[in-house]
């Protein structure tokens, strides 16, 4: 060990003397305490702490058993502490071993809770793999002897194919325990089917039976759909099998069915029917009908056009007629349900969608539609009746719109092709009735009549009938060719017209024919027609022309009078009449005396010409509404200063009063 060489400080070195030390000691006392004898001082301090060290003695003597007896405690004390301190290291061990123990319990729990999930997770499977293993005997009793309408059969064929696909599951995975049941399950598979193509097949068959209300039943089919199902499933060949056997058996059905009825409605239709010379431009004939609608556009309502079809042999007995819309009507009201029933089936017996199920639709009815369509334009190329071409328009149109709304998209192409015959078809009727009127003679069309012309009442009809029924469906090309239709029936009224020697009687004939015309096209087309809308305006410019073509014989004098007078005093020339006081006398004395008469006359005279007792009162009533403002003209042109001085203006009937008397001439209506 290394000395510490502490120099001056070093107490053990022999050159550290104490004296010096004391007196360097008494040094520093003496001036801190001056006047102070410190060896004196000492001497006493010494002495005091012997007497307190005498005194502590004698305490402590007398404390001694106190003190043994506390020693004894504090032994005494020492021990039990000691004996505690064991104790609790005791305790502290054991507690160590206990938690040391708890957390291996708590190790081993979560291990046995493990492995009992795996084990129940295991005995799910296994348990379950063990049901599907085992082929119960109800299910082999039941595939094998229970008759496929049974509902028994249907709830253990379900249960024998979950059991052929878990089999098939199995053998891809190489499952041992698969070879156990495949054999059984191949051959219930087999049984049922067999059982199943057989019951199906006869199904089918049984379909073949003749049926009076032209309906198929394969709906019976649907509630052993499953049945098709199952053999999608497990035996393609079967299954392709049925759906062909199905499509070739129900498309034989729907061809026959469809022709013999079609043939057997074609019996009950009307015998008279339009043929080509039956147009609106031709002379007159018995068949004017085919230009009037009639009862006929009630087949577009609700109620008759989704009525039950036709019933052939029934109207045969009864020996009743039909139109040929009518026919038409039932015919493809007949095609309509069978044929939405029909793809409905398709769709769910056959789990078909989109254009799977429209091919395998038109594989069944491709041949029926197919046959309706050659026979429907085999009659269209020969039908001259325009009325019952643009109802069975009409009425494809009305079922187009109730197969969209079932969603239902399998007769669109049908629809459509039948319109692509039907539209030129009516086009080309119109058309030519177009030009028969536009070359029509009138000349040689029999003895003038001031009457409504049979012409523009075929044309009334016709263009009200295809006007109402085109309000539902608006077409824009039927529109137009009703335009050029009008445009040539109004100019055959002229023409016709122009034959009578007087304007009198042009424009009876004239009148007479617009309001004809008008009276049948407004009970069906709307009163903003274009056609009502030309008519009236036609007939308003002839009604007002033919009243001042009836005022001028009684009243022409006066009326020439007041329209001169009435053209001087917008030039501020009146005086220029001043000298016409004989002339006006005339006038006036000429009116009072007659103009009763007259209007008589004339009241007489328009009702006996004009057919419709409406339009002739309404014709007189303009008449003496004119009359009546032409008086009053004259009561003004003479109330003028020009003629004030006149004595004649006394004569003058009053104006209240001629119209009080003129009202007892409007007839009553």
């Amino acid at each position: 060990m290394t000395n510490l060489n502490l120099g001056e400080l070093d107490l053990t070195t022999d050159e550290f003397i104490l004296d010096e030390v004391d007196s360097k000691a008494l040094l520093v006392i003496n001036m801190a305490y001056p006047g102070v004898d410190l060896r004196q001082y000492s001497k006493q301090v010494e002495s005091e702490l012997q007497r307190i060290e005498q005194a502590s003695i004698k305490d402590y003597i007398k404390e001694s058993q106190n003190i043994a007896l506390l020693h004894n405690q504090i032994t005494a004390c020492d021990s039990i502490l000691e004996r505690m301190e064991g104790m609790l290291s005791g305790f502290q061990s054991d507690l160590s071993s206990i938690s040391s123990e708890i957390q291996t319990l708590q190790q081993q729990s979560v291990s046995m809770n493990v492995r009992l999930k795996n084990r129940q997770a295991v005995r799910s499977h296994l348990s379950q793999l063990v049901d599907e293993l085992v082929v119960p005997g109800v299910m082999i009793s039941t595939i094998l002897e229970t008759p496929v309408t049974e509902q028994e059969f249907l709830e253990q064929l379900h249960e024998l194919n979950n059991k052929i696909n878990f089999a098939k599951e199995l053998s891809f995975r190489e499952t041992l325990a698969c070879s156990d049941i495949q054999d059984i399950v191949d051959r219930l598979k087999l049984k049922a089917v067999s059982k199943i193509r057989e019951f199906i097949l006869q199904k089918i068959y049984s379909f073949r039976k003749p049926m009076t209300n032209y309906q198929i039943p394969q709906n019976t089919l649907l509630k052993y759909r499953f049945f098709y199902q199952f053999l999608l499933a497990n035996e393609r060949t079967v299954a392709k099998e049925i759906r062909d056997e199905y499509v070739d058996t129900m498309s034989k059905i729907y061809y026959s069915y469809f022709k013999s009825y079609s043939g057997r409605l074609l019996k009950v239709q009307y015998e008279e029917v339009a043929d080509k010379d039956d147009l609106m431009g031709v002379e007159d004939t018995s068949r004017n009908t085919i230009f009037t609608l009639g009862q006929r556009g009630a087949i577009l309502s609700p109620a008759e056009l989704e009525g039950p079809i036709l019933v052939p042999h029934t109207a045969q007995r009864g020996d009743s007629r039909y139109p040929y819309e009518m026919l038409f009507r039932s015919q493809h009201y007949a095609l309509l349900d069978n044929g939405c029933r029909e793809f409905l089936f398709l769709s769910d017996f056959f789990m078909v969608a989109g254009n799977s199920a429209l091919d395998l639709f038109n594989s069944i009815m491709g041949k029926t539609l197919s046959m309706f369509l050659k026979s429907m334009s085999t009659y269209v190329s020969d039908c001259y009746d325009s009325i019952a071409v643009f109802l069975c328009i009409h009425i494809i149109l009305r079922f187009r719109a109730i197969t969209a709304k079932r969603n239902i998209p399998a007769l669109n192409k049908y629809w459509e092709a039948v319109l692509e015959l039907l539209w030129p078809r009516f086009e080309l009727i119109l058309e030519m009735n177009i030009h028969s009127i536009r070359n029509t003679d009138p000349q040689k069309l029999g003895v003038l009549d001031t009457r409504p012309h049979y012409i523009t009442r075929r044309y009334a009809e016709f263009s009200s009938a295809i006007v109402s029924i085109n309000q539902t469906f608006p077409n824009e090309r039927t529109n137009a060719l009703l335009g050029q239709l009008q445009v040539e029936v109004e100019n055959f009224v002229l023409k016709m017209a122009a034959e009578f020697p007087s304007r009198r009687e042009q424009l009876i004939f004239l009148i007479n024919n617009y309001d004809m015309m008008l009276g049948v096209l407004m009970e069906r087309a709307a009163d903003d027609s274009k056609e009502v809308e030309g008519f009236q305006q036609l007939h308003l410019a002839r009604t007002q022309e033919f009243i001042e073509e009836i005022l001028s014989p009684p009243f022409g004098g006066m009326i020439a009078f007041v329209k001169e007078a009435e053209a001087l005093m917008e030039k501020g020339q009146l005086d220029r009449l001043k000298n016409e006081e004989a002339r006006i006398t005339q006038l006036v004395r000429g009116f009072s005396s007659s103009w009763k008469q007259s209007v008589e006359s004339m009241s007489q005279d328009v009702m006996r010409s004009f057919t419709n007792f409406k339009n002739g009162t309404s014709i007189i009533q303009g008449a003496l509404t004119q009359l009546i403002q032409y008086y009053h003209g004259f009561h003004k042109v003479l109330n003028q200063p020009t003629f004030r001085s006149l004595a004649v203006r006394s004569e003058l009937i009053n104006l209240h009063h001629l119209m009080v008397e003129v009202k007892k001439h409007k007839p009553n209506f």
